[in-house]
């Protein structure tokens, strides 16, 4: 008689997902900081700490005459921007809390929550940062022009989605091995400082380097991205729809070693190290 009812129907579920995935992406994007804006402040510095470091970099070494015609400075850009939405992001996701987390005793918590929360928290962050370093360089110093903004933000959220995906698969394999994985992640993040071709244009290099990096989707969406950013500019040697196809080919194996993994991870694992 005083039982209370609750009817859940797909739309209260969905809604219901939202909030836990809004308030979850609040935690995360304050966990770098206890202060939002400060947390948001050490990602912009770091930043454009890369992009002042790549530009003395070019200008001391006399690589600036191998850059795209335009300007030098959103030529650097284009790339480092790139780079830290998927490095982020992989890190983010990474790191995300696993089935034996505290959180996830909490009913309506779950994995899924978690994964997300972390990847649009990292997508959100560096979206801002973006947004504030190219309005800062519009404003102070020369007009940001970019001859297709969809395209371009279209590679910059295919560059998220391809760290998404490789974050999913080192999350997967975390329970089974958490230190291997740590290095794995560390080690795919420093080599993406090179593989993911910032440094150069893509269709300047010759076919034995080319084999080299062409396995890297981020190396795909930054040279397409620098396609749509410069109207003089027509990528040869990348195609963005390799970059997507890997991304959703990871997803689909992430998702599966997660769902395995969550269903036969113990608590007793982590108390044995």
């Amino acid at each position: 008689m005083f039982k209370f009812r609750r009817h859940n129907s797909l739309l209260s579920g969905a809604f219901t997902m939202a909030e836990l995935i809004f308030h979850n992406v609040v935690r995360s994007v304050r966990q770098g900081h206890s202060n939002a804006y400060v947390a948001l402040g050490k990602n912009m510095m770091q930043v454009l700490v890369f992009v002042l470091v790549f530009y003395m970099m070019f200008s001391i070494l006399g690589l600036r005459g191998s850059a795209i015609r335009g300007d030098f400075l959103l030529y650097i850009m284009s790339g480092i921007f790139l780079f830290m939405v998927h490095i982020k992001t992989v890190g983010a996701v990474a790191g995300a809390e696993g089935p034996n987390s505290a959180m996830m005793k909490h009913a309506p918590m779950n994995t899924i929550v978690a994964i997300l929360s972390a990847a649009i928290a990292s997508l959100y962050t560096q979206l801002l940062t973006l947004i504030l370093i190219l309005f800062g360089y519009h404003v102070a110093f020369t007009p940001v022009y970019i001859d297709d903004w969809g395209g371009a933000f279209a590679m910059l959220m295919l560059a998220w989605f391809t760290g998404f995906a490789v974050g999913l698969v080192f999350l997967s394999i975390k329970p089974w091995a958490p230190t291997f994985v740590g290095v794995l992640t560390t080690i795919y993040q420093r080599a993406n400082m090179i593989a993911s071709g910032k440094m150069f244009v893509a269709n300047s290099l010759p076919g034995y380097m080319l084999a080299m990096f062409d396995w890297n989707p981020l190396f795909h969406a930054i040279d397409q991205c620098r396609g749509f950013v410069f109207k003089n500019y027509f990528p040869h040697n990348s195609n963005w729809q390799y970059a997507l196809w890997v991304g959703i080919v990871l997803i689909m194996v992430g998702l599966m070693g997660e769902f395995y993994t969550r269903r036969h991870v113990s608590a007793s694992w982590y108390a044995r190290r």
